[in-house]
């Protein structure tokens, strides 16, 4: 993934991607307060005290949310220069749930995956608001490092691929098994291999 630009342009592009990395504590309350809204449980904490043992009950009886926990801690491990601590979190994510998320990816606070099987890998974005489920694969395409930016409220089915410097807009859904190389505007719905665009007027656009 370095390609012609060298090691000193990785570098950069690492320690940029670092410095946009949320904190742990608060990255984890908002995803534990999203995934309760998802499953449709109480997502009104009393206090950070019961919104930490809400998100440490999540752990326990969702391996999905221990990956996303476990990547969370990789993230800001590594922002920070901890050594080995972030690739064990990696490893244990991978056990755990069959979880895969790059160093190089910028998750924001209030991400819920439905369940594990998930790869995302390159110069990645990922805004609050996104629902991942299972068997979906988010990453490069061509050898270019740039990875897609996922925005706020998007959802993305079963089985679905969102490859290269693509832009998923605000809202979007992504069909379950559809392969996105394509920006999708915001509210619209992508289907199909390779996806196409049904705006929210229902026309279809390729």
């Amino acid at each position: 993934m370095r390609g012609k630009k060298g090691q000193p342009y990785w570098d950069a592009m690492l320690a940029e991607t670092g410095a946009r990395q949320p904190r742990f504590f608060p990255a984890v309350l908002a995803d534990a307060k999203f995934a309760a809204t998802a499953r449709g449980e109480l997502a009104t904490f009393r206090n950070r005290p019961h919104a930490l043992l809400h998100a440490l009950r999540l752990m326990w009886e969702s391996d999905a949310f221990l990956a996303l926990a476990l990547y969370r801690a990789q993230a800001r491990l590594g922002a920070l220069g901890v050594p080995v601590l972030p690739r064990l979190a990696h490893r244990l994510a991978m056990i755990t749930a069959q979880v895969c998320i790059g160093k190089t990816v910028v998750m924001q606070p209030g991400v819920h995956l439905g369940h594990g099987q998930v790869v995302i890998d390159g110069f990645v974005e990922i805004h609050s608001g996104v629902v991942i489920h299972p068997w979906v694969t988010i990453g490069l395409r061509g050898g270019n490092y740039r990875g897609p930016t996922i925005e706020q409220g998007v959802r993305i089915g079963t089985g679905a691929k969102i490859l290269g410097n693509v832009t998923v807009h605000r809202d979007a859904r992504i069909g379950a098994n559809s392969v996105v190389v394509t920006d999708v505007p915001a509210h619209a719905t992508a289907i199909g291999v390779p996806a196409r665009i049904i705006p929210r007027d229902g026309e279809q656009q390729q």
